[in-house]
């Protein structure tokens, strides 16, 4: 489902990332774990089609990150570190308009889906503005399942978060898993035992284990 070869992102003269290769098969949620600083935001952002590597290639569903990142896109779901919301809109307006955005068919009913995905039914009308963290974190969550992804990538999910919050959205991470194919990234490593069924270290760049 994500296949990396030989993957480099210089920024100037410094490499951000250096030679990654690795692969993720369907089904799989695979933590990728490394301190601040390490290269696990510059690769997720290169699979999601945000950003083109140096040199290397990298497919995500068959289709290559650079030459067909609409297809890509299309494919994946990707909440950031921080995700970007509009405080000043409900909760259901920001996923109905950023399912438009998507052109998600019947989106109404799939906004409903999503919302009951992330336990959120509840909150459909509360102003994005007045949520704790750990409620907009699952809003992004949302946001990403619109489009009913192939693949998720999930980009520190649980940083911020109160302990009882993490819980929660280690749960809801969990249950995503069993249908489609996860990335996520962290640097805490009971929260890549405990989520994900296999593990790539990543230092400086490179994937030492």
């Amino acid at each position: 489902m994500i296949e990396v070869e030989g993957l480099t992102k210089l920024y100037g003269d410094f490499p951000a990332i250096q030679g990654l290769s690795f692969s993720v098969r369907p089904g799989e949620i695979v933590g990728f774990l490394g301190p601040n600083g390490a290269g696990k935001t510059t690769t997720m952002r290169i699979l999601a089609g945000y950003m083109p590597p140096t040199s290397g290639t990298a497919r995500v569903a068959g289709f290559d990150v650079v030459d067909q990142s609409l297809e890509v896109r299309r494919r994946v779901g990707y909440v950031p570190e921080t995700v970007p919301l509009y405080p000043e809109m409900s909760v259901f307006e920001y996923l109905t308009f950023m399912g438009s955005l998507r052109r998600v068919p019947e989106l109404e009913d799939r906004v409903d889906e999503v919302l009951e995905q992330v336990d959120m039914q509840e909150r459909s009308e509360s102003y994005i503005g007045n949520l704790s963290k750990g409620l907009r974190q699952r809003i992004g969550l949302a946001q990403a399942l619109l489009h009913r992804p192939e693949v998720l990538i999930l980009d520190e999910p649980t940083i911020g978060l109160d302990p009882a919050q993490i819980i929660e959205v280690r749960r809801i991470i969990q249950g995503l898993g069993r249908d489609r194919t996860v990335l996520l990234s962290t640097h805490i490593l009971p929260e890549a035992q405990q989520v994900c069924g296999r593990v790539l270290i990543i230092h400086r760049g490179r994937i030492v284990a």
